[in-house]
């Protein structure tokens, strides 16, 4: 647990390769980055995962929402209130289905704040 009450997930880390490909001298990956074992590279150790939104709305996949937005420079409407059962999240996406089969797609970029009635999952369960 830390600090703000929710216990993270590790993420397994990629080495990335360096802008502009390999120079004379150089490897193509950072030193330590990008080794095989017995080549001087320290294993990597594994990061906490931190709480993100879309994260918790898969913890809670299943569960009855209201989802508030804002779409600025909308003249139709401003701001708009959503509810139903989250069936997905995606980094960027939020997806709600209502009992009438109908589905919405909600950018997460719009999300202002939700709410949920009762209790919501919080804590990444381990793996």
């Amino acid at each position: 647990m830390n600090p703000y009450g929710y216990m993270a997930m590790p993420v397994q880390q990629v080495p990335m390769p360096m802008p502009g490909g390999p120079r004379q001298g150089q490897g193509q990956y950072p030193p330590g980055m990008g080794q095989g074992p017995g080549q001087g590279a320290a294993p990597v150790q594994p990061t906490m995962e931190e709480s993100y939104i879309e994260n918790i709305f898969r913890l809670n996949r299943g569960k009855m929402v209201t989802v508030y937005t804002t779409f600025e420079n909308n003249k139709e409407w401003n701001a708009k209130v959503f509810r139903g059962q989250i069936e997905a999240a995606g980094r960027d996406h939020l997806v709600l289905s209502e009992p009438t089969g109908r589905r919405y797609l909600i950018p997460l970029l719009y999300l202002d704040y939700a709410t949920f009635e009762g209790e919501i999952a919080y804590e990444y369960p381990y793996r």
